[in-house]
Formats: C-alpha cells, structure tokens, sequence
C-alpha cells in the first residue's frame, strides 16, 4: 500500500512538472544569451484575459490624480521568507517602507511556499492602498534559490504582465539571472505616460565584480533586442559592489547611477544597491536619490533593524512624462500590451 501511494504521488508530481513546462513554453520562447530572446509571445486570439497574480489588489482602481513624479525602489529583503512572515513586527516595519515608494524591485525572497508574496501585499493593501506584484521564477545554483519580484501602487503605475521575463543564461555566467519588467506612470495620458524597463538583479557576492561586467551586455540586450523598443532600461539591485566597481557597466557610454557616495547596509559600511541607467534617455530623473534609513526613519534599534535586512532600500525619483517634458510633446510611444 505504501509503494502505491508513493507511486501516485510520483505521478501526480510528473504531470503538475509536464503541466509548468508547457505552460511556460505556451507563454514564452527561449534562445541563446547571446540574442537574449527571452521574449513573451503574443498572446492567443482565443486565449482568455488572465487576472492579476494575486486576488488581494482591487480591480479597475483608479489613478491618484496627475502626480508629477513616481519613486522608484531597490530592497534586498534578506531571506524573505516564512521566518519573517512570522514576525509581526518586522513584517509591520516591511509594509510601511513599501509604501513610501510607487514601484519597488525585491531582492533574496526565499520560500518554497507561495504565500509570501501574497500575504506582504495583503499586509500593504491593510490601510487602504492598492498594490500588487508580479514575481519571477526561482534562481540558483545551488539548493538555496531566490526569487526576484516587482512591487508596484496600482494608483501611479501599470505593468504589461504578458512581458515579464527571466533573461536567459545559458552559460550561467550569473548565479540569478535578472527578472525584467516593463512599466508605465498612470495619471497622464497613455501617450504621455513615462514607460520604463526594470532589470532585477542579485550579484553573487563571490563573483560580482565579474557579474556587474556582464550586466553591461545585459543593459544593452535589454535596450536594443528585446522588442519593446524601450530605451529607459534600469538596472536596480543588490549587485555586491560600490560605484567605484561598476566595471564594464559603468563604461557603457551615457551610463549614471543614483546613488553615490552613500552606504546601503543597516551597519552603514558598505555600498551595495545602486539603480543604473543611461543618463541621456532616461531624462525623466529628477536628480534625486537616496538610501531610505528604516532605523532612523522609524526609530528602530539597531538590532531590530537588523531583523528587518541587513540592506536598506535606495530610490531614484522620474518624472511621470516620458521625456521629462510637457504633455504631448513625444510624438510615438512603445506600444504596450494588456495592462493590469
């Protein structure tokens, strides 16, 4: 009796596999890393309209007025997973942090489950706010994997789900490869609107100065072959070095970052996160940046700060027209898919 059930369970398992596999493959197509093809299809004539990934956000919600600027975030969230989850008070610490910002890429959430992502929004949304989230695949080498995710206010931004995607790595020249995004401000008119790719990214501390190298043809692949013919490509995370050791990334020409000069870690040692884009495209930044201080910022000691991350978030502030300018002035917008 016992072999039979375990040989139910072994063909039960085989079939969610095959079933994951032809899923993903329905969705996406896959070719080698030096075309970075890793690019959604376009979506089936008689394919039904998905939902949002999580029941928790509010449908049809409506813009927060013409807003000026959207903030943009990085947080590593270290090992975001069921241990946290169990702590009320540092969960409590994580939704107000997120709140301060429109769209926030999460680093190092690590869960078999597929609850945390679902049960942090439910804890944001708890005062009123409509937040969701899109979340990519598990990455690693090793048993220990970790999933990238996008965070963003459903009031001041939109995403086109049906372009989300892992970059492909078939060299495994990164131990996570990065999730990207591609995203719009609401409020202003669709045509004006600020669109922008995200690209989400963990270095391997061991390996980072050889992996932000890399990030350089990442940027550019992103940019230039992706099909979206977006040129606002930002590259935000923890990437393990400071600007000083920004490698061949950093001599991408046109290239800036956010933060400088600053620490990103609770101890304030080191700098860690950073948000990389192309100084001359991106013209929508405003200049202001910075490192948000949760311990200070909430009074927190520091190891009560400690249990919340080691890192702290950096933002980027862009204005919400795309280029920067008045309504009307860009004459033709990447088109964007369904969004949601």
């Amino acid at each position: 009796m016992e072999g039979s059930f375990r040989s139910l369970i072994t063909v039960g398992l085989a079939i969610l596999v095959a079933a994951g596999g032809w899923m993903f493959f329905q969705n996406f197509s896959i070719e080698g890393w030096d075309k970075i093809q890793v690019k959604p299809k376009a979506p089936s004539a008689s394919s039904p309209s998905e939902g949002p990934t999580t029941p928790i956000a509010a449908q049809n919600v409506p813009a927060r007025g013409q807003g000026d600027t959207i903030k943009v975030a990085s947080f590593n969230i270290q090992v975001f997973g069921q241990s946290k989850l169990g702590k009320a008070h540092v969960m409590n610490t994580l939704a107000r942090v997120a709140r301060n910002f429109d769209v926030i890429a999460i680093q190092e959430i690590r869960s078999k489950n597929e609850d945390v992502m679902p049960r942090f929004l439910e804890l944001i949304n708890s005062e009123g706010r409509h937040y969701d989230f899109v979340i990519g695949e598990r990455q690693g080498r090793t048993d220990s994997k970790e999933q990238y995710a996008f965070i963003f206010d459903r009031e001041t931004i939109e995403t086109d789900r049906a372009a989300l995607y892992s970059v492909a790595d078939p060299d495994g020249l990164l131990h996570r490869p990065p999730l990207v995004g591609w995203f719009r401000t609401r409020g202003p008119a669709p045509s004006d609107a600020f669109t922008f790719s995200l690209v989400n990214i963990h270095t391997d501390p061991d390996e980072a100065e050889a992996e932000v190298n890399y990030l350089a043809q990442v940027f550019r692949k992103v940019r230039d072959e992706d099909g979206r013919n977006e040129d606002d490509v930002i590259i935000l995370g923890d990437l393990n070095v400071d600007e000083a050791h920004l490698g061949q990334l950093k001599k991408v020409p046109g290239i800036t970052w956010a933060i400088v000069g600053e620490k990103t870690n609770v101890r304030r040692t080191q700098q860690y996160d950073n948000i990389v884009f192309h100084g001359t495209a991106t013209r929508e930044y405003t200049g202001r940046s910075g490192v948000f201080d949760f311990l200070r910022e909430y009074n927190l000691t520091s190891q009560e700060a400690l249990e919340v991350s080691d890192h702290m978030p950096v933002w980027a502030e862009f204005r919400s027209i795309e280029g920067g300018g008045a309504p009307g002035a860009v004459a033709a917008r990447p088109k964007f898919g369904e969004l949601r």
